[in-house]
């Protein structure tokens, strides 16, 4: 078992649609919907924990007219630290400890998203 207590978590994010790579290692997917247009097949995912996915109406507020990504990542994090959200990031952070783990998502941008968030706090100390 790895030393996890100095051994940084391998965390990267890629887009869904790419295919995968021998260096991925874990394949999560961390978006609420299935990508449109890809088989569960094709996905090549390992995992699909929703409940560390954001919330519907956070989803469509951060999407919206009012949506601002520093207000949604609060939000999000609100959203992460309740209890079955914090068990599957527990989850998540132990695997990551193990070995590579890459987070799937459909989004376009990947600089400003969940799953950038979700990196972050998989990374940290």
């Amino acid at each position: 078992m790895p030393d996890t207590s100095t051994s940084p978590a391998r965390v990267r994010v890629r887009r869904i649609y790419e295919p995968p790579e021998p260096d991925d290692g874990l394949r999560v997917l961390v978006d609420r919907l299935w990508p449109r247009g890809l088989s569960k097949a094709d996905a090549h995912v390992d995992a699909w924990p929703k409940d560390l996915t954001p919330s519907t109406g956070l989803r469509r507020w951060y999407h919206g007219p009012e949506g601002e990504y520093e207000e949604f990542r609060r939000r999000y994090e609100l959203e992460l630290a309740e209890p079955a959200a914090a068990e599957a990031l527990a989850d998540l952070r132990s695997r990551a400890a193990e070995g590579p783990v890459t987070l799937l998502t459909a989004a376009k941008d990947l600089s400003a998203g969940h799953a950038t968030v979700l990196t972050e706090i998989l990374k940290a100390p």
